[in-house]
């Protein structure tokens, strides 16, 4: 064996998940030409494996293989093996888990995917057990299976091969709809049918859908609540099934009762047992749902789990530079959630009996354990959700006792590199959230972050590199990481005025147009054209984990518009939604983001407000847009002396009589100036 092939190579990556594994006995590479030349040159399959730091799953597979040296000695043997992770190279995992699609297999994480020396999949799965367990053979026995056939079943190995790379290829060819400017492709109608449809599949008593495994899905019940509003207010199962899932979800397990935040997902149907990993992405885009249902219900129990999660954040999720960090993992010292976790003693220990009794019963902690081995899940799913504000002060109070003790043992992993697109969400999210409810710290430190990965996240091109840790940014950024910036330099830009975030995001546009955009089909490729590693070049709207980069660009396009009054914005919002249209007439559950902001594009309002924004008149008309639940709303706050683009509908507009004034502007056109806070609430209400 030669001293290229025999070492491990992880120990020069960035990705603390990568660098989990740079002591294992496996001979890892990081994704790269090195790797596929090493195998070209040595005529060995490629065995490629992507997690991430908080996956739990990961941990397991890493433990019973790649941290044993007889599995590591066969893999070595007879592979060269490629470690992703799929935070860092989200284009390199959305390929795979396609390609495990389309061999009938279920996705997910740890992915394990048997490629050629071109990176070319021909088989995987996902995780797989030593020894053989749960009805699955060893990775071991797979391994010998895999390299069996590459040496004896070539042309089974090629059949395969050239199936799944046809199929990867034809999924990435445009379906576009030839689209002419100004004409709905989607329809009102068609939003309404789509929400009826979701809210039958709502779990009316524990909220959520279906059955076992629970996620947010909070682009889901975004459309269901627009939809609520867009049919004003009658619709009362529109209504329940987003509150009810909200109220179940904030009281459940899945979120934190003592530090804030909420974990992936709830693996049984009431919210009580999370995947205890947080995600910033999931939190940020809960952030925002919580605040617009927040601002139709005014729900003191929304109110203070947005209070709590963005709190957290800016707690415990601030990297290095300013942005936000990535992860908490699932595990500390070994074990899944043992960090979040009391047994009834526990609580005894740490609060007076008196106080134990009462904090015991609210959160149903049990002597013999609401989870496994006599363990409790901190939840209030099982009490009536409103109590005394006398009774909130004092659980308060104690949580902050039990927070005291947990902040003493041993902490999750923490996964504290900067991704560009998740960081979008959440400046996004905590720039709207301040301004809603009061907090400049929460849009101050949006603004920190926005402005650290403008510094140290691009490259010479202007284009955003992904991933940032420890002073270094790597990996060309994706179609997510543009929009998701794009769409948070907007939210800074209507919350603070800043002409600098307005650039910013048509510089980001910019980016897009010049290297993503598909100039025969429509809509934006997940990776830019001069991407030379990734053997197709994916173009959907299809939500996963995070919102679609393209149904996000709708978004985005359509509030540069009304924000410049340039046409051109809006035409290519248009033609997005046309590349797309015809898959959401086929299947729209995958598609809400493009849905909710096509609906944005069609029904936009531009709130204009002029005037000082140290006059306490601009601050009250400057309230009354952040206490009412308008999703289609743009916001502009202007100066008096400021000056509007010509194209602009408010262009040339100003104060009334000297005092503040605001214009409501719809399909390019303003209303008359109203200066009273009622005025302006009736404007607002004339459509949703």
């Amino acid at each position: 064996m030669t001293t290229s092939e025999g070492r491990n190579r992880l120990a020069e990556e960035t990705s603390p998940y990568l660098l989990q594994h740079a002591d294992n006995p496996v001979h890892w590479w990081p994704w790269g030409e090195a790797a596929l030349a090493e195998a070209r040159r040595l005529d060995r399959p490629i065995l490629l494996s992507v997690g991430y730091a908080a996956c739990h799953w990961c941990h397991v597979m890493a433990h019973e293989s790649f941290e044993n040296a007889d599995v590591a000695q066969v893999m070595n043997e007879l592979f060269i093996n490629i470690k992703v992770d799929r935070e860092e190279r989200p284009d390199i995992d959305a390929i795979y888990q396609q390609a495990l699609a389309l061999l009938g297999q279920q996705g997910g994480w740890p992915l394990t995917m048997f490629c050629t020396s071109g990176g070319e999949p021909f088989w995987g799965g996902t995780y797989f057990p030593q020894p053989a367990k749960y009805g699955r053979p060893s990775f071991t026995d797979i391994l010998h299976g895999v390299a069996d056939a590459w040496r004896d079943k070539k042309d089974a190995i090629e059949q395969n091969r050239t199936a799944l790379l046809e199929a990867l290829r034809e999924r990435a060819r445009s379906q576009a709809l030839e689209a002419i400017p100004g004409t709905v492709l989607l329809s009102p109608a068609l939003f309404a049918q789509a929400a009826t449809r979701l809210a039958q599949e709502v779990d009316m008593v524990w909220g959520g859908f279906g059955q076992a495994p629970k996620f947010p899905s909070p682009y889901v019940f975004e459309r269901l609540w627009r939809s609520w509003l867009a049919g004003g207010r009658r619709e009362a199962k529109l209504f329940d099934a987003v509150t009810v899932t909200l109220d179940r979800m904030c009281q459940g397990g899945i979120y934190d009762h003592l530090g804030g935040g909420f974990a992936r997902y709830a693996t049984d149907s009431e919210w009580l047992i999370p995947h205890f990993e947080k995600m910033l992405y999931d939190n940020a885009q809960l952030i925002d749902l919580l605040t617009l249902v927040w601002q139709e219900t005014k729900s003191p129990l929304y109110r203070s789990r947005i209070a709590e999660t963005c709190d957290w954040v800016l707690r415990e999720m601030i990297a290095a530079n300013g942005a936000f960090a990535a992860t908490y993992d699932a595990d500390s010292e070994g074990e899944e959630g043992k960090f979040y976790v009391w047994r009834g003693k526990e609580i005894d220990a740490v609060l007076s009996a008196e106080d134990s009794l009462f904090f015991r019963r609210i959160y149903d902690v049990r002597d013999e354990g609401n989870w496994e081995h006599g363990n409790n899940i901190l939840h209030r799913n099982r009490r009536p959700p409103l109590l005394s504000d006398e009774d909130e002060a004092r659980l308060a109070a104690l949580r902050q006792k039990l927070k005291a003790v947990r902040d003493k043992r041993v902490w999750p992993g923490w996964d504290d590199k900067v991704l560009a697109d998740w960081n979008g969400l959440m400046i996004a999210a905590l720039a709207n959230a301040g301004a809603v409810f009061g907090r400049p710290d929460w849009r101050d430190a949006a603004l920190r972050a926005f402005d650290a990965i403008w510094r140290d996240m691009r490259g010479d091109d202007g284009r955003l590199l992904h991933s940032w840790r420890n002073g270094t940014a790597r990996h060309r950024g994706t179609l997510d990481d543009h929009a998701n910036m794009a769409r948070a330099a907007l939210a800074l830009f209507e919350t603070d005025g800043e002409s600098r975030h307005l650039e910013a995001a048509r510089l980001l546009v910019e980016a897009l147009d010049a290297h993503f955009h598909d100039t025969s089909g429509g809509g934006y490729f997940f990776t830019a054209a001069d991407a030379a590693d990734v053997i197709v070049r994916r173009k959907d709207a299809h939500d996963n984990a995070v919102p679609s980069g393209n149904g996000t660009m709708v978004g985005v396009l359509a509030r540069l518009w009304a924000l410049t009054g340039e046409e051109r914005f809006r035409d290519r919002a248009e033609e997005v939604v046309a590349a797309f249209a015809g898959e959401v007439e086929r299947n729209f559950f995958p598609l809400m983001t493009l849905m909710n902001n096509a609906e944005l594009l069609q029904a936009l309002t531009e709130v204009v407000i002029i005037g000082s924004p140290v006059d306490p008149a601009t601050g009250a008309l400057t309230a009354v847009v952040h206490s009412r639940s308008l999703p289609n709303k743009v916001m502009r706050s202007l100066s008096p002396d400021a000056v509007l683009p010509p194209g602009h509908p408010a262009a040339g507009k100003g104060l009334v009589d000297g005092r503040p004034a605001a214009y409501v502007c719809r399909e390019m056109a303003c209303s008359a100036p109203v200066v009273e806070p009622t005025e302006l609430a009736a404007a607002l209400e004339q459509r949703v």
